[in-house]
């Protein structure tokens, strides 16, 4: 990644930022913090990384809503088996993107998986662009100012860092996992009741 970086500077971050955003699985987040930490040690400008990783971002998932807008639906219909993605979880993804829309969009910027097709669900599920531009932009400056502060920071400490977040995200991971889990069985036996009542 360093490499990458050193050779085309912010191109490359801005790059690799831009077509992760619109689905595209590529080491969007890494190539932020890479950046930044070659910036703390006086590589590249700190603010130049954070401006051209966020108008990446902002840019990529507006370019996935649209290609969400203009032919989610047929695609998920036609795909969505493989992916798991049925009818029925389909619309259950609308009606909850459809109230909680917004706060989706600033969270999935920092969710591995949802970063990637956030924008595309969103054009699907027919969010209005404006909203949805609104809402993207303010978790694209949150997850780069997050993502180039501590890079930054980090500098030349950036790989021991990498290696101690990792052994932690797994435990993070399955925290979440096993809170999601959780949170679907109490529904399900809530509208267990409801129906049985």
């Amino acid at each position: 990644m360093l490499e990458l970086i050193d050779r085309f500077g912010y191109l490359g971050i801005g790059g690799l930022v831009f077509i992760e955003s619109f689905g595209v699985p590529a080491p969007g987040e890494t190539a932020i913090i890479a950046g930044a930490a070659y910036a703390g040690s006086g590589h590249l400008s700190i603010v130049a990384v954070a401006i051209t990783a966020f108008v990446a971002a902002v840019i990529g998932d507006s370019v996935g809503y649209w290609i969400g807008r203009r032919g989610g639906r047929p695609l998920v219909q036609r795909f969505g088996r493989y992916v798991r993605l049925t009818p029925e979880r389909f619309d259950r993804v609308e009606g909850f993107m459809s109230r909680q829309g917004p706060k989706i969009v600033v969270v999935a910027r920092f969710v591995e998986g949802l970063r990637q097709f956030n924008g595309i669900v969103a054009g699907i599920t027919g969010m209005p662009f404006h909203k949805f531009l609104a809402w993207n932009a303010l978790g694209a400056a949150l997850w780069v100012g997050a993502w180039s502060t501590g890079g930054y920071f980090a500098g030349d400490h950036i790989e021991e860092i990498a290696k101690g977040i990792s052994r932690y995200l797994v435990v993070a991971v399955g925290i979440a996992v096993l809170l999601l889990v959780a949170y679907v069985w109490r529904r399900r036996r809530s509208k267990k009741a409801a129906a049985g009542a």
